[in-house]
């Protein structure tokens, strides 16, 4: 299991959002592949990337800041927010990204999912980011009437390969995971599922550790405030 920091994007500086709202942000640093550096030093082997000024308009703005990110590290990289069409998911493989994530797309236009899986194999990742249960997308302004699971399902047969689920009412808050809503979704599939949301301490970590099969736990907030030290969380995860 891997422990994932994340660096959110927004007009080329690394933020925060509270519960992804984007008038509620909080800005950590005006050099995103600086802070990159920082995770790698402290343990990272994958860092979590979302362009939030993508997510919310359907362009990336930040590419240049992901570009600048993947020059300087040396670790896998993953990459979210505002990937809508084949033209972007080939912009990103072409730059070196590892995996890309869609979000949107995977509801809207459930043929280009199936497309960007066959083109693209073992790199398409679906998040899937819920409040109560129900699916939201464009930059979580939209709550559709789709359920996670059943999404959960489709994207399976899709050919992704991997979710990361987000409860968005835990994202930002360090209330803690919703750790029943993420072993729903891990034990619903059989390919790798991701936590994210509400991280807030190591006894959360080792909460989601019970989930049987959990691929890894993204964090945010929580490493960036100090309320965990990465390389904590990163041993803690290595003991089992």
């Amino acid at each position: 299991m891997l422990v994932i920091p994340a660096i959110d994007l927004k007009d080329g500086s690394c933020v925060r959002l509270l519960q992804g709202r984007k008038e509620a942000v909080t800005k950590y640093s005006e050099d995103p592949a600086a802070t990159a550096r920082r995770w790698v030093t402290e343990g990272a082997q994958l860092i979590h990337i979302v362009d939030l000024d993508g997510a919310f308009t359907g362009q990336q703005s930040n590419i240049e800041s992901i570009k600048n990110i993947r020059k300087t590290v040396d670790v896998r990289l993953e990459v979210g927010g505002g990937i809508r069409d084949l033209e972007r998911i080939k912009l990103l493989d072409s730059i070196g990204i590892d995996k890309i994530i869609l979000g949107t797309i995977a509801i809207k236009d459930p043929a280009l999912l199936r497309k960007a899986c066959e083109m693209f194999p073992q790199k398409i990742v679906v998040g899937i980011d819920a409040k109560k249960g129900r699916v939201a997308i464009k930059g979580w302004e939209e709550i559709t009437e789709t359920t996670a699971s059943a999404l959960a399902k489709e994207v399976e047969a899709a050919g992704a390969s991997g979710i990361i689920y987000t409860d968005i009412a835990k994202d930002g808050m360090l209330m803690g995971p919703n750790v029943e809503a993420t072993a729903e979704i891990a034990n619903l599939v059989s390919i790798p599922v991701t936590a994210s949301g509400g991280v807030a301490s190591l006894k959360d970590i080792a909460a989601l550790m019970a989930i049987k099969g959990l691929y890894g736990i993204i964090t945010g907030k929580a490493v960036y405030s100090g309320a965990i030290s990465l390389n904590e969380a990163i041993e803690l995860v290595g003991r089992g």
